[in-house]
């Protein structure tokens, strides 16, 4: 797989990565300027020359993935018999300057139900860098026309016609935000249902009133979720001080509450320990009633 390629996969998989790039080179090396290749959590693709300078390139790319660093950095590696490398020898005699440019992964958000909310919300978060999952049983309502305004935005943007939307749900990354909002509440239930019973996800929101979350709650419990896993799920969903039943406002109000989700997850990054566990449940937006 190229380098071009390989950021494609990481970013329809929702992971970060670090494009690593041959920005100068003095005297032998052995790649020469312009070489590329693409580092992420698990796997490489492309090549920077091996050995030693490769290495240690790959060993920093992950540590800056672990630990969230966002800014690019470069790194000096000299191929000469005197050099203190850890990785093994390189005597070719020159020296390599390479880039290091982290390529966070986009946010991934998932609507389930692309009503007059769903709609709206999504318009909203398509002007935004992130990954947009549309959903719906409904195929009149993944119209492509009606979607075109939502499909030509700077986001990210799958779109699904499922009779089942839980199959989705299994194929999201590790952190995805889900929101629920379908036409039927019998749709709405069983999303949920499955929702909970995968941890990695992220925030998991349901759109409703407090009556429609009070009867939802009595059933998740009768389905053998304990009070701990239902409490992943919030309901209303919004901010709280942003009130009104027009689905514009709605979605305002959710959209907000997503970026101030997206913000505290930028803030606190991934460390080294907990880059490969199971991710926690994302604060929750809260607030909005239907």
């Amino acid at each position: 797989m190229e380098w071009l390629d390989a950021l494609s996969h990481l970013r329809r998989e929702g992971s970060p990565g670090v494009l690593i790039t041959v920005v100068s080179v003095r005297g032998h090396a052995p790649r020469d300027a312009g070489a590329k290749m693409v580092v992420g959590s698990e796997h490489s693709w492309g090549s920077v020359g091996g050995g030693n300078l490769e290495e240690a390139a790959i060993r920093r790319a992950r540590r800056m993935i672990s630990t969230g660093v966002a800014e690019p950095e470069t790194q000096v590696a000299r191929l000469n018999e005197h050099a203190r490398n850890e990785h093994g020898r390189q005597c070719c005699g020159g020296e390599v300057t390479l880039l290091l440019e982290p390529m966070p992964a986009r946010p991934t958000v998932a609507i389930f139900g692309m009503g007059h909310v769903g709609y709206e919300l999504a318009r909203i978060l398509s002007r935004l860098e992130v990954r947009l999952e549309l959903a719906d049983s409904r195929e009149d309502q993944l119209d492509p026309f009606r979607l075109a305004s939502i499909t030509d935005g700077a986001a990210d943007v799958g779109v699904h016609h499922l009779l089942l939307g839980e199959q989705l749900l299994e194929r999201l990354p590790r952190g995805a935000h889900v929101l629920i909002m379908s036409h039927d509440h019998a749709e709405d239930f069983a999303l949920c249902d499955a929702a909970l019973r995968l941890p990695a996800l992220g925030s998991i929101g349901l759109i409703g009133s407090s009556a429609k979350w009070s009867g939802f709650r009595r059933r998740l419990a009768q389905a053998g979720h304990s009070a701990v896993e239902i409490d992943r799920i919030r309901c209303p969903i919004g901010l709280p001080d942003i009130t009104g039943k027009q689905p514009a406002v709605i979605a305002v109000s959710v959209a907000a509450a997503l970026l101030q989700s997206f913000q505290q997850s930028s803030e606190s990054g991934p460390t080294a320990e907990s880059a490969h566990e199971p991710s926690r449940s994302a604060p929750t937006p809260s607030g909005v009633r239907t």
